[in-house]
């Protein structure tokens, strides 16, 4: 019983933060259309560029771990 009340919670927590989260964004572009828009393609391109990296980075250890000594 505190399970299914405890993951009700989680997930009506989330769709609060989910909610606050659209509005401010929306308030925002409402009010600082150019602004806005600016942070958001900035916050974006910065995603995309991390997602890249953090391939790359992943792919690289795979191989290490692929040719690496496996005396363990």
């Amino acid at each position: 019983m505190t399970r299914s009340s405890n993951a009700r919670g989680n997930i009506v927590a989330f769709l609060a933060i989910l909610a606050v989260s659209a509005l401010t964004m929306v308030w925002l572009f409402w009010h600082h259309p150019i602004k806005t828009l600016i942070a958001t393609i900035a916050v974006l391109a910065a995603l995309g560029v991390s997602a890249r990296l953090a391939g790359s980075i992943e792919s690289d250890a795979g191989s290490e771990l692929e040719h690496g000594n496996q005396s363990i």
